[in-house]
């Protein structure tokens, strides 16, 4: 006798509450517990429910020698409504934020939870994160302290194969730090950014200056995710998820691509395999992206499939990526303004929703029906992506 298990339809799956802190250098007022509560409950009032509403809760953060608090999920299960509640960790380096989301939405989609609280945060005044990125030798060659010694290499080599002029990342940083200013919860809003300011900051890791790095910021991003009736009982238009995909590999490699990494690219077609996506030039309205160093904006457009290998330079100095141009990326300033390490993925993925449900405020691009959030950590080796649209998956 055979026996045929009958396949459950995925359930679709609707962003319908949106949290975050306001985030700054350090947060003396509150301590972590305080700090993920406020942008819990920020969602929850977004969503218009209340704890009992949520079936699960989903967190995420950088490594815990950040701040030291290990296994932190343990004790903030009282400040996030969690217990007697089924409650997951995850952690993916500085994608973690993203992952964390998608864990949620798979199980919303998968049936097992109806509602899900996700949440990332970090708490970087508590920590010394640049150090505690900062592999001894043998591991890494001497003097190159904090991630973005890691990552200038990979960048200078980016110049070298596409003839990049030197000036991009300082385009790119100046667009993100004005876009901000538009954003109420940014950490950085230098009022009177110039490009030339950009381009005389100190040099801190050739080609990187100190303006086209991220700072190190405390925050935390939460969102509600539901399912179909869920979304139907959503005081306010839900962003509905369309697509979302993980990939990892090695740090080091014979091989690796440290510039255009195999798993982004993987990461991104999968994500718009799912979203029915075939130009993502064309067809994705806007796109919020983890650039945590400035130069990191034209390596991953054409990681993501925006832009040729070779040409993502040039949409960034045509303006294309502008807050008005054809693709505009970071509206909300992106990492290079704020970056909660933990928190800085999620923030891209809840900051595309915002988008799609038209309540992103003054960094609004209009008629934004389909956005793309995305997350990379580790030394690139951890990405983690969304596609998020206005309307249901299929309508």
């Amino acid at each position: 006798m055979t026996t045929q298990r009958t396949r459950r339809a995925a359930e679709p799956v609707a962003v319908t509450g949106i949290g975050q802190t306001k985030h700054v250098a350090a947060r003396r007022d509150v301590s972590i517990a305080g700090l993920v509560r406020e942008a819990a409950l920020a969602a929850l009032a977004d969503a218009q429910l209340d704890w009992s509403d949520i079936d699960a809760v989903v967190i995420g953060k950088a490594p815990d020698f950040f701040e030291g608090v290990m296994m932190p999920e343990l004790y903030l299960a009282d400040a996030l409504g969690a217990v007697g509640k089924p409650m997951l960790r995850v952690h993916t380096a500085g994608s973690v934020g993203g992952s964390t989301a998608l864990v949620a939405a798979n199980l919303v989609s998968a049936g097992v939870h109806g509602t899900v609280l996700t949440l990332a945060f970090e708490k970087q005044s508590e920590s010394n994160a640049m150090w505690g990125l900062s592999l001894p030798v043998p591991f890494q060659q001497p003097l190159l302290a904090g991630a973005g010694g890691f990552f200038a290499p990979h960048v200078r080599a980016y110049m070298r194969r596409t003839g990049a002029p030197d000036g991009i990342g300082s385009l790119v940083a100046y667009k993100d730090r004005r876009n901000a200013l538009k954003n109420p919860y940014a950490h950085l809003h230098e009022h009177d950014i110039t490009l030339e300011k950009v381009q005389s900051s100190p040099m801190l890791w050739d080609p990187i200056r100190y303006s086209e790095t991220c700072p190190s910021s405390d925050g935390a991003c939460a969102m509600v995710l539901t399912g179909r009736e869920g979304a139907r009982r959503s005081p306010a238009p839900p962003a509905w998820v369309h697509g979302g995909a993980m990939r990892s590999e090695p740090t080091l490699f014979a091989g690796k691509d440290a510039v255009s990494p195999r798993a982004g690219r993987d990461c991104a077609a999968d994500v718009y395999r799912q979203a029915g996506i075939t130009e993502p030039r064309r067809e994705i309205d806007a796109v919020e992206m983890y650039v945590p160093f400035s130069w990191y904006e034209p390596m991953w457009l054409e990681n993501l499939g925006f832009a040729e290998e070779g040409e993502g330079w040039k949409l960034t100095e045509s303006g294309v990526t502008e807050l008005d141009g054809d693709l505009p990326v970071n509206p909300s300033g992106g990492v290079l303004s704020t970056n909660p390490i933990g928190a800085s993925g999620m923030l891209r993925f809840a900051e595309a929703a915002l988008q799609v449900r038209g309540r992103a405020g003054a960094h609004q691009i209009d008629g934004a029906h389909k956005a793309l959030g995305h997350a990379y950590g580790g030394g690139s080796q951890f990405f983690s992506m969304w596609v998020v649209g206005d309307e249901p998956p299929g309508a």
